[in-house]
């Protein structure tokens, strides 16, 4: 079984115009995210994409399942990226500087000062972060990132920079957490890694690179999505490119050339 995700381009206002060619032609429009769409749809566990900005996006947070359940959804939302590619003066945000309080961040986020209480970090290529749910982050400018995630659209933004967009502060604040972000599966993942990256609760996670990926390959038969980060890779005899996205029963059809790197994921 070898599915194609449909692809789906996203416009966006801090999205850039300059996306790197290898992911097609878009006519100088402002790509912000390029999301590929299971065919199983909202039944689907998982969600890759990548993202490329040139501003901050906003500073937001993500429920975990049984919150996220309470309100209507199929599932709450943690989420990792993989950072491949930033300028100088790239940066993440991730948790906060300092132990805080769901009131003080209220306030913060109603007159701005919230930006100062964000871990805001460089970002360089190779960078691995994890968010679980409940994580306060934001992504900033200069990056081209892929991501993974529980596959549901519930975000609340908890500041948008002025940006005239609805803020979720009482949703947010109840499911964030007010704290420094310390997660053990944050990392740097060099191109020549084959490696685990995240091994649960929600969801697997593969980084692949030339021929020696075949030995961290899965035996077992499970719902894959294989995901190119460079040209020279197959699955079940097919190429597949990068700017694309594949669902896979066995992922023993995958193959990389020497010197081909790619993610495989799959949910637990």
């Amino acid at each position: 079984m070898l599915l194609r995700t449909r692809t789906r381009i996203v416009e966006k206002p801090w999205g850039r115009t300059d996306v790197p060619a290898a992911f097609g032609d878009f006519e100088g429009r402002r790509v912000g995210e390029i999301w590929f769409e299971d065919p199983a749809g909202a039944d689907a566990p998982l969600m890759v994409k990548f993202l490329f900005t040139s501003e901050r996006l906003s500073i937001q947070v993500h429920p975990d399942d049984a919150t996220a359940q309470r309100v209507g959804y199929p599932r709450g939302k943690e989420e990792c990226w993989l950072i491949l590619s930033a300028d100088p003066d790239a940066e993440l945000g991730v948790g906060l500087k300092a132990k805080s309080d769901a009131e003080t961040l209220r306030r913060a986020a109603r007159d701005g000062s919230i930006e100062d209480m964000i871990d805001w970090r460089h970002a360089e290529v190779g960078d691995f972060v994890y968010n679980s749910a409940g994580t306060i982050h934001a992504i900033g400018p200069g990056l081209v990132l892929v991501e993974v995630q529980q596959n549901v659209d519930c975000t609340y933004r908890l500041y948008d920079y002025g940006r005239p967009r609805e803020l979720h502060l009482d949703a947010g604040l109840a499911v964030a957490m007010p704290e420094p972000h310390n997660d053990p599966r944050d990392t740097r993942v060099d191109k020549s890694d084959n490696r685990e990256l995240v091994g649960g609760p929600h969801f697997h996670l593969l980084h692949l690179s030339g021929s020696g990926a075949d030995a961290l390959l899965p035996r077992e038969k499970s719902r894959f999505s294989f995901v190119p980060l460079s040209a020279g890779c197959t699955a079940a005899g097919e190429e597949i490119r990068l700017g694309e996205c594949v669902i896979l029963e066995d992922a023993q059809t995958i193959a990389l050339a020497p010197d081909a790197r790619a993610l495989l994921c799959w949910p637990t």
